[in-house]
């Protein structure tokens, strides 16, 4: 199983109907490959039948070569239905894979089992086979109960907890390159604390 983000990050809504219009193409392609899609979640756009990002499941001996397809950069080309006249017509969304995490994420990970539910409480079947699991260290927790055995969505679940820590690892260091962006902006020009001298860096005394 893999999972497939596709993205309209922070892209106008153009790029967020080009989301929308991935999904069903990727949906047809891998119906035609015998590859299974689940959405597993998805972020409305700012109009009704967009997104701005959506998170989908693979299965399949071509899911693989299948989300290579759909990963890096994307840009459909189209005149904007919203801004009738507009010179742009390239717009650009991103689709990012998360493979099976290292083994011994799950060891981090408490599980506990759940009676799978539906809509208005009604049972979709009589076995606890949904579950929640928390990743101990980062306090992350997903619950699951798409799949049909307990076994599956335990599986999914430690895919969806590393997809999660893949984000928070990725939201960390682009904190951080801003930070260092910001910090770039607020050296004063002034009232040096230490200063050096020559070709060869020497420190002045005070």
């Amino acid at each position: 199983m893999i999972l497939l983000q596709l993205s309209a990050a922070q892209g106008p809504e153009e790029c967020a109907l080009a989301v929308a219009k991935a999904v069903v193409r990727l949906q047809a392609e891998a119906h035609a490959q015998a590859v299974q899609v689940r959405v597993l979640e998805e972020e409305p756009g700012p109009r009704s039948g967009t997104l701005r990002s959506v998170l989908l499941a693979l299965e399949g001996e071509q899911a693989h070569s299948l989300v290579d397809c759909w990963t890096g950069s994307l840009q459909w080309t189209c005149p904007s239905p919203y801004r009738p006249g507009h010179a742009r017509k390239n717009w650009f969304f991103g689709g990012a894979r998360f493979t099976a995490p290292a083994p011994e994420l799950a060891g981090e990970i408490r599980f506990e089992t759940l009676r799978s539910s539906g809509p208005g409480g009604q049972h979709v079947n009589t076995t606890d086979s949904a579950v929640r699991a928390t990743h101990s260290a980062s306090g992350i927790s997903v619950k699951v109960q798409s799949e049909r055995s307990q076994h599956a969505n335990k599986r999914l679940a430690v895919l969806l907890i590393g997809q999660r820590l893949a984000q928070q690892a990725q939201q960390d260091a682009d904190a951080v390159r801003a930070e260092r962006r910001s910090f770039h902006r607020q050296v004063e020009r002034g009232n040096p604390r230490r200063v050096f001298r020559g070709e060869r860096f020497e420190p002045v005394s005070g």
